[in-house]
């Protein structure tokens, strides 16, 4: 009896903790929905979790006729930037995490531990010389500016390697090689099929990051045509609160929109992770 007591005060322990985490995870997303639902002096007043003062069809209205519409401009700049940047990053590091595990070279394990370093090195760190870079070969204030440094992932070769140890099997390539497949089939037909539940770890990490990113958009674009939606929205609430203080309902409709593309990426690749339970097993 006492043991049933002990079992069941646990499980109701653990179930609280688990509320808890859940509650604090979802209150700022329910914060942004309804602050991107109310009115600007709904906003103002504080109370933002009542649902009074609800006109989420006029801040949209708003949101659209903003600067001729440009939000939108905006967010397709940011699908461009983080999509392409994803899928490319995905595959090099993907690539480069498969060499790095089932090759042997010189110099191998000192060049592995350059890109652990490169872990460490903060992002921000880093802006200053790409814009120095990109200055001198006149990249600056374009797309390739902010595109180029956003398919270089040290984070994601290292988590390449480790999926690579644990789901592509040296006995399935040694299967492939005796069948006549050189190095290049291997990998696209054995190895990176293998590695999609990694290949979308380091195209979600990837997406998040550059979908979020503001400091090297920042830096290197000024002409608003070319902005992400996290550097337009940056602009829009530094006016809003300088300037016009109404302008806030709209800044918080933006961000609530942007923050439907990380949920469906991540609800998308769901499937490569689940298909990769068993993706490395060898009959």
């Amino acid at each position: 009896m006492t043991s049933r007591s002990s079992r069941l005060t646990s499980k109701t322990l653990v179930n609280l903790a688990l509320a808890i985490g859940l509650c604090y995870a979802l209150a700022p997303l329910l914060f942004i929905i309804l602050a991107a639902c109310k009115t600007a002096s709904g906003t103002l007043s504080g109370d933002l979790f009542s649902f009074r003062e609800l006109d989420p069809a006029a801040n949209f209205k708003a949101l659209v006729h903003a600067d001729g519409g440009i939000y939108f401009r905006w967010y397709l700049n940011s699908i461009f930037y983080a999509g392409v940047g994803a899928v490319v990053s995905g595959v090099i590091c993907a690539a480069a995490g498969y060499a790095f595990d089932k090759y042997a070279f010189r110099g191998k394990e000192k060049l592995y531990g350059l890109v652990l370093l490169g872990v460490l090195v903060p992002g921000t760190l880093t802006t200053l010389p790409l814009y120095l870079i990109a200055s001198k070969i006149h990249l600056v204030n374009t797309v390739w500016a902010v595109l180029i440094p956003s398919v270089v992932s040290p984070f994601g070769v290292f988590l390449a390697r480790i999926y690579s140890q644990a789901y592509v099997p040296v006995e399935v390539m040694e299967a492939a090689r005796l069948d006549g497949a050189g190095d290049l089939k291997v990998f696209r037909s054995i190895g990176l099929p293998l590695l999609k539940p990694g290949l979308a770890t380091v195209m979600l990490f990837q997406f998040s990051a550059i979908w979020n990113g503001f400091y090297l958009p920042y830096v290197m674009l000024n002409n608003e045509k070319l902005f992400p939606v996290s550097l337009g929205l940056y602009i829009w609430n530094y006016q809003a609160a300088a300037e016009s203080p109404t302008f806030i309902a709209q800044v918080l409709t933006g961000s609530a929109l942007a923050i439907l593309p990380i949920i469906a990426i991540f609800i998308g690749l769901q499937r490569f992770w689940r298909s990769g339970i068993t993706a490395g097993a060898v009959k």
